[in-house]
């Protein structure tokens, strides 16, 4: 009982570290969930200290399949959906849940284990991917610079995301009604901007508008696993 209670601490000391730990390579967190899911708000608590961490990139895409229970879902887009399916599929599995996060694109654990996730981002924080990404912004325009490190090329998608850092909204009904949540780190936007085989090195300008952060990802094609990954808040 004892080696369990000791465990169990340290696994929180670890989710909630934040900037305690050493920045290395970063580890992309993606949340699903849903506003009209009573099990998902222990999940976006939890999104909330991975996102305060300098090691981890934490992302909430919120899904539309819970809108018919009585709460549209007011951040949902269908693409994050579509997103969690092919992520399913790639995984071999014919169904999909909330809250999931799914951790560097290969681990998938349910969101509100804290455990769980905590071990899944440990085990990917200081692996070597053999990509190298490197992003500045300078006003609107973003260069985005990237290259093998070690390997051989293979198909690769850069995605530019761009989130909300903060909102709380008042829940009337469905499965949380009458709750006011604070959500973390929204996605409004994940778009695929180059293909990108690694035989050459990357170099690219996009233009970006407006506050909100700016995240970068290099991953292999087919929602295959997150190689690379920058945040600009």
């Amino acid at each position: 009982m004892r080696r369990t209670v000791s465990a169990l601490i340290a696994t929180m000391t670890l989710l909630f570290a934040g900037s305690a730990l050493a920045q290395t390579n970063q580890v992309v967190v993606e949340l699903y969930t849903s506003q009209g899911c009573s099990s998902c708000p222990p999940a976006d608590k939890i999104l909330h200290k991975l996102a305060a961490r300098d090691d981890v990139i934490a992302l909430a895409l919120h899904v539309d399949y819970w809108d018919y229970i009585g709460w549209k879902d007011t951040f949902a887009d269908p693409k994050y959906t579509k997103r969690q399916r092919a992520y399913a599929q790639a995984a071999n599995s014919r169904s999909i849940y909330t809250p999931q996060m799914v951790i560097g694109g290969i681990s998938h654990v349910i969101g509100n284990h804290p455990m769980e996730v905590v071990e899944a981002v440990e085990a990917l924080r200081n692996k070597n991917t053999g990509v190298k990404l490197d992003v500045v912004r300078n006003g609107d325009r973003l260069s985005i610079d990237a290259n093998l490190t070690r390997g051989k090329g293979q198909a690769m998608q850069v995605q530019l995301v761009r989130y909300t850092p903060l909102s709380s909204v008042a829940i009337r009904r469905g499965e949380n009604a009458g709750r006011t949540i604070e959500y973390n780190n929204i996605v409004t936007q994940w778009d695929q901007i180059k293909k990108w085989n690694g035989s050459s090195a990357l170099d690219m300008t996009v233009n970006v508008s407006g506050t909100d952060p700016v995240v970068v990802i290099v991953q292999a094609a087919n929602n295959g696993p997150i190689l690379a990954a920058v945040q600009l808040r």
